[in-house]
């Protein structure tokens, strides 16, 4: 018996796509150029502002403290989630490359979800240190060790490699029948396991389970450590520790509000928020990937007057 060479084909087809097409922004088709103007700005942004954070947390000796190392590993996580997914946005709305090679597109899928799990991972333990910080400062020196910083880095990149290591054989096990336009910039779980021609169902709460075992339980840990700082800070007697303790808690809470809100948005207008515009969704599951790696390093350089020094000192030795 042989296979005739149209069922071959047929065969090939209904496993993987040679590779994906990705559509963009559909909808705002004629905004493209347009787009592409901010995303590169605040790109370029991210890349120099994380870049420059990093150099000086590790050139800078006075700088490498528990707090300070923590916003070094945010610094990464946030470059590697901007830099897996902006350069592809822009080579769309520059009508470049549209295409992307099916491992390409898990190999993104891959490095997107586990720099923003690393992150969450990382904000959660900034939140930790602010409350040992100023909730138990006694046992802060011995608690946050240059050792136990490491092993949170640690611990943050094997939770999410675990967490996202079986997607790749979750998505890899379906067929998907030639299937290969995606309505996105970037490639995620959930897109590319609606492209299947096969029952999702394990897909869908698989990532419904992990989002709310990971970025959904540090939300409500960082949450309460925040409940629990602001308790003990309006029990001080000095003014001026209050106001300056409640204006570190809401720089970072207004990162964690720009890091969490688009992302969660994205995940669940996946599964429930099927009248959404797709240009909505597509906009939002960009912004947690393109705003809060760009504002993170200006918004905690700003509100630390040390690190902002000793930026400004890199800064000028440079343009020397």
């Amino acid at each position: 018996f042989r296979c005739h060479p149209s069922m071959v084909a047929t065969n090939e087809t209904s496993l993987h796509p040679a590779s994906f097409l990705l559509l963009g922004m559909v909808g705002l088709e004629d905004l493209h150029p347009w787009l592409s103007i901010p995303f590169c700005l605040v790109y370029i942004v991210t890349l120099f502002g994380n870049l420059i954070l990093i150099f000086t947390i590790v050139m800078e000796q006075s700088l490498h403290k528990p707090m300070c190392l923590l916003l070094a590993m945010l610094a990464v996580a946030d470059l590697v989630l901007s830099s897996s997914t902006v350069p592809k946005a822009l080579s769309i709305f520059w009508s470049l490359s549209k295409e992307m090679s099916f491992h390409a597109c898990l190999t993104q899928m891959f490095f997107t979800h586990v720099s923003f799990i690393a992150g969450s991972t990382i904000l959660l333990a900034m939140a930790f240190d602010r409350y040992v910080a100023i909730c138990s400062p006694l046992h802060y020196a011995t608690m946050f060790t240059p050792l136990v910083v490491a092993k949170i880095g640690l611990a943050a990149l094997v939770r999410s490699f675990c967490v996202m290591f079986p997607t790749i054989f979750l998505l890899w096990r379906l067929p998907y029948c030639g299937h290969r336009t995606m309505l996105h910039t970037y490639c995620e779980h959930m897109g590319i396991a609606r492209l299947a021609c096969a029952d999702i169902s394990v897909n869908i709460w698989y990532g419904f389970a992990t989002t709310l075992l990971s970025p959904g339980v540090d939300i409500v840990l960082i949450g309460v450590s925040y409940v629990l700082i602001l308790r003990v800070v309006f029990r001080l007697s000095s003014k001026d520790a209050q106001v300056k303790a409640v204006g570190t808690c809401s720089s970072h809470a207004c990162v964690i509000f720009m890091f969490y809100t688009p992302a969660l948005f994205s995940f669940f207008t996946h599964r429930f928020g099927h009248n959404v515009p797709h240009h909505v969704h597509i906009l939002l599951a960009n912004l947690y990937v393109l705003l809060p790696p760009a504002l993170n390093p200006i918004v905690y350089t700003m509100k630390n007057k040390h690190i902002r020094e000793k930026v400004s000192q890199v800064l000028f030795r440079t343009g020397q």
